[in-house]
């Protein structure tokens, strides 16, 4: 199966670098690019890609503002987007994973990790690693009101907490399974229930999902 991609990005080399290296992957195919949100959101509607790469930072509109309308959009919503960032600590990091993102790349990313990003997060997984995690933990720490617990915690079971609390911690699938003595497939299919429960797209949005709730209290 072809995935399509969008690349944003309003630099002109950035744009052509990601569509050179992209364009030696026989499973990928560039459908469209723009140089700002705003042309960002005319091209997706008109192309319909599976994962668009889109920069934090551009003129006219951001790549936030650009998240925000196609999360609000529902014939726009379920598009996966990863956000593109020359910093590893990206002030931007929470906001985007709450209005949906997929994940975050750098910028200088390898080949190889770009297209294995894109991969990972058109199966349907988040591409949020350690590092952002942790910023994700720390915006929580920053704002230590004390959150009421959402509702549709009830809906889980109490081993489905406790998945949710651990991928709350960055933990991988197979980190979990050893964590509570579970084989990995059973860990996915626990984590498939928890997002089909809670009506969560991904891992990234479980993450933001389990300290907002109040399930996971922050630590840092």
């Amino acid at each position: 199966m072809t995935v399509k991609i969008v690349v944003v990005d309003d630099q002109a080399m950035v744009r052509s670098g990601f569509v050179a290296l992209l364009s030696t992957q026989p499973d990928i195919d560039v459908v469209g690019t723009a140089a700002d949100g705003s042309e960002a959101l005319q091209v997706i509607r008109r192309t319909h890609p599976d994962v668009v790469l889109m920069d934090v930072r551009m003129p006219v509109m951001d790549g936030i503002e650009a998240l925000r309308q196609l999360s609000e959009n529902p014939a726009t919503a379920q598009t996966k987007v990863i956000m593109l960032t020359t910093f590893d600590a990206d002030e931007y990091v929470h906001e985007s994973l709450r209005l949906g993102a997929s994940g975050f790349l750098l910028k200088d990313a390898s080949p190889d990790e770009l297209a294995s990003a894109i991969r990972v997060v058109h199966a349907g997984e988040a591409l949020l690693s350690p590092s952002v995690t942790r910023q994700v933990i720390a915006q929580f720490a920053r704002s230590p009101r004390k959150r009421k617990q959402d509702p549709r915690l009830k809906q889980l079971t109490e081993r489905e907490r406790e998945v949710l609390e651990n991928i709350a911690r960055g933990s991988s699938n197979s980190e979990i399974a050893a964590e509570l003595f579970l084989a990995e497939q059973t860990v996915k299919t626990h984590v498939s229930r928890i997002l089909g429960k809670l009506g969560l797209r991904d891992r990234a949005q479980a993450v933001v999902f389990a300290y907002e709730s109040g399930l996971v209290a922050p630590h840092v």
